[in-house]
């Protein structure tokens, strides 16, 4: 692979897949050693779920969220085994836990700590105040922020979650409000696609996780990053460890700003993004993001597809 400027991406909630993960934990040690590891700090069956399942308790917010994050680290740790040492790192939502991990702030163990117990204070969150999401692909951000004042009524929980490609926000909170701003959209020959989430994450019905998560996340160790990471609440690289702790709690509530982290990565010199995990979520959305900019995509999740990334 060239020396060009190289960034990692690892995707969030949504792109788990039966089968994730296990060819990485056949033949790579230091991938299998993260397996082992996830299992011991959660106690949850993580080999068995990735690569047989169920899907059903796969997907399962407490299981998914440190079953992905492991799969995710597994990948980029192969990848490493190759040889490869990114620029810099971001990650979507759940997919900021492995570029923190990538990043040299977290170890291994406290990263699947802290997704372990993200995931179950969020299941919790989504089990008390339901919520739902959808992507809303063909209205731009200000003006799907003006509909979307106008479908909350005074207390509902309604905003904007995701901000993934110019094409395509997220919405996020209560069922009724979001069940009317997606047809609201619709009335206006936009596409509303509802997602297959049990909660209203990235609102304000993930406080109260949000706040049982800070004082786990008081006592983890976070270290100086060995290469920059680029925040989903900031949209910028971070570089101080206290913040970063910070935003990993605000992050809970607040949106993913992937267009803003794309542009800042490009303007910052990045000129090749490697999508670690499985699906290609980030791949598609990066290329919708940097319309124009010389820059390159790839992914992989597997080792065939690990080597066609390296050698295109």
């Amino acid at each position: 692979m060239s020396s060009q400027k190289t960034a990692f991406l690892f995707p969030g909630q949504g792109a788990q897949a039966v089968g994730m993960g296990e060819e990485f934990f056949n033949t790579v040690p230091e991938a299998a050693k993260i397996f082992d590891v996830a299992e011991s700090v959660t106690g949850i069956p993580v080999k068995e779920l990735c690569f047989k399942g169920p899907a059903d308790e796969l997907v399962k917010t407490a299981n998914l969220q440190p079953c992905l994050t492991t799969v995710e680290m597994a990948c980029a740790a192969a990848a490493r085994n190759k040889g490869v040492k990114p620029s810099t790192t971001a990650g979507h939502s759940l997919g900021e836990y492995p570029a923190l991990w990538l990043s040299g702030i977290l170890d291994t163990e406290t990263a699947i700590h802290l997704v372990h117990q993200r995931g179950r204070l969020m299941d919790q969150a989504s089990e008390e105040s339901p919520g739902a999401m959808a992507a809303v692909i063909g209205i731009p951000g200000e003006e799907l922020e003006v509909m979307a004042d106008s479908c909350r009524k005074p207390g509902e929980v309604l905003s904007l979650a995701n901000h993934n490609s110019p094409e395509q926000i997220v919405i996020t909170g209560e069922k009724d409000p979001v069940g009317r701003l997606c047809q609201l959209a619709k009335e206006r020959k936009a596409r509303a696609i509802p997602l297959k989430v049990s909660g209203g994450y990235h609102s304000a019905l993930m406080k109260k996780a949000a706040d049982e998560f800070a004082k786990v996340v008081k006592d983890a160790v976070f270290s100086s990053p060995s290469i920059p990471i680029y925040s989903n609440v900031t949209g910028k690289a971070e570089t101080d460890p206290e913040k970063i702790k910070e935003l990993m709690v605000e992050q809970i509530c607040s949106p993913v700003r992937w267009v803003d982290i794309m542009n800042s990565m490009a303007d910052d010199g990045v000129t090749r993004f490697i999508e670690a995990g499985p699906g290609k979520v980030l791949t598609n959305l990066g290329r919708k993001c940097l319309p124009g900019r010389d820059v390159t995509f790839c992914r992989f999740d597997n080792p065939a597809t690990l080597d066609d990334c390296l050698n295109s």
